[in-house]
């Protein structure tokens, strides 16, 4: 706990994981979420074409009240400034809707 807060992720963050691994086993998930500084839960590498690909991902609970889905004065701190690419998504098939797009560019 070096920054000082506990660890604390959504509920369905072992199911994400889970998913992931089933919906799209080539790919590496790295799990993120104790990093803290607004650091998103997951980044997600995935060979496409050929051509390597990372995505990080925010995971949201799509079960808890919108207001408490909303990012962190860290987070939006994070997203607001991070010249890549993040997303926020409530589901692997959000995920996978994001890696999606990416190869429709």
């Amino acid at each position: 706990m070096p920054n000082g807060y506990a660890k604390r992720t959504d509920a369905n963050h072992a199911a994400f994981r889970e998913e992931i691994k089933r919906v799209l086993p080539e790919a590496t998930l790295l799990d993120l979420s104790g990093a803290g500084q607004g650091c998103p839960d997951f980044a997600l590498g995935i060979s496409l074409g050929g051509r390597k690909q990372n995505f990080f991902l925010e995971l949201k609970d799509p079960e808890k009240p919108e207001s408490k889905r909303s990012l962190t004065t860290a987070q939006q701190k994070l997203h607001k400034s991070w010249q890549g690419q993040m997303d926020v998504v409530h589901s692997a098939a959000e995920a996978v809707a994001v890696i999606l797009r990416s190869i429709s560019k």
